[in-house]
C-alpha cells in the first residue's frame, strides 16, 4: 500500500475569519494494484476525523495503512481511502458551513472530491464513493450525506455528535463561565476539551462577522442563555432536518450507524 501526503486548496474555505489553513492536508492511500494495474480505477472512501485530533494523528490512532490492508487481506474489495485535515482553530470545523471558519462542508462535497477525481484513477460517480466519519466527523458524514446524495452512495456513521437539538439554557454553567475569560483567539489554546469545543461549535453554527476577534456568539452571555443562538445550534442539529432529507437517505445504497 502507497501512503501519499498532499495539500488540497480549499476554494470554499477562502476568506474565512477565523484565519484557518486554506490548503488542507490529505492522506491518501493507495491499494497494492495501484501502482501495477495502470488502466484500473477505484472506489473511493473519504473518511473523518474526530475533533480535536487532526488527520495525520487520526491515522495513527485507527493504525492506518494496517486496518485497511488487513481489510484487504480478509476479502475487501481494493479502494482508495482519504483522510482529510478539517482541524481548526478551536480544534474542529464541525464540518459545517461557516463564514468564520469556511465552508467546510462544501470542502469536502466539493473541492475534496473533485481533487481526487481529477488527480487519481477514480469511478467518479456517486456510487463508487462512500462517505465514513467518527465523533464529529459522524456528524460530519451524516450533515454532508444528507445535503449531498448526489455525491456519495453509502455512508457509515461512528458514534456520532451533535445529533439532537439542545434545549435553550441546557448548557453547563462552568464551562460558560470559563468561556466568559476568552478575549483573544490565544486564549482558546489553554481551555479543556469540552469548553473548546463549545467554541468549535459556536465557530460553525452561531458565526458573527460583527463580534471579532472571535467572531461568534455564545449560547450564554453573562451568564444568560441567549435563544436566539440556541435555536441557530438547533437548525444545524441533523435530528431536526432530517425529515426534509428523507428522499436523500433513501438513495443511499447502504447506510450503517
Amino acid at each position: 500500500m502507497t501512503v501519499e501526503h498532499v495539500k488540497i486548496h480549499g476554494a470554499s474555505l477562502e476568506g474565512n475569519l477565523e484565519g484557518d489553513a486554506v490548503d488542507r492536508d490529505v492522506f491518501v492511500f493507495l491499494p497494492p494494484s495501484y501502482a501495477l494495474e495502470k488502466s484500473r480505477r477505484y472506489p473511493v472512501v473519504y473518511a473523518l476525523h474526530g475533533f480535536s485530533i487532526g488527520a495525520e494523528q487520526w491515522t495513527h490512532e485507527i493504525h492506518v495503512p494496517q486496518t485497511i490492508e488487513v481489510a484487504f487481506a480478509q476479502g475487501a474489495k481494493e479502494m482508495i481511502v482519504v483522510l482529510p485535515d478539517s482541524k481548526t482553530l478551536h480544534n474542529g470545523s464541525m464540518y459545517s458551513s461557516s463564514v468564520t471558519t469556511g465552508d467546510f462542508e462544501q470542502f469536502i462535497a466539493r473541492d475534496l472530491v473533485g481533487y481526487i477525481d481529477a488527480h487519481y484513477r477514480t469511478i467518479p460517480e456517486r456510487q463508487s464513493r462512500g462517505l465514513v466519519g467518527h465523533s464529529m466527523g459522524g456528524y460530519g458524514a451524516t450533515r454532508i450525506g444528507m445535503k449531498h446524495s448526489d455525491v456519495f452512495g453509502s455512508l457509515y456513521i461512528m458514534s456520532p455528535c451533535c445529533l439532537s437539538p439542545r434545549q435553550a439554557g441546557s448548557m453547563n454553567p462552568e464551562i460558560a463561565k470559563s468561556l466568559e475569560f476568552v478575549k483573544t483567539p490565544a486564549d482558546s489554546a489553554s481551555l479543556p476539551f469540552f469548553a473548546r469545543a463549545t467554541l468549535a461549535s459556536a465557530a460553525a453554527w452561531s458565526p458573527n462577522p460583527k463580534n471579532p476577534p472571535l467572531y461568534l456568539d455564545l449560547p450564554t452571555k453573562e451568564g444568560a442563555p441567549q435563544p436566539d443562538v440556541f435555536a441557530k445550534w438547533a437548525a444545524n442539529a441533523p435530528l431536526a432536518f432530517l425529515d426534509q432529507y428523507v428522499g436523500s437517505f433513501r438513495r443511499y445504497r447502504a447506510i450503517s450507524i
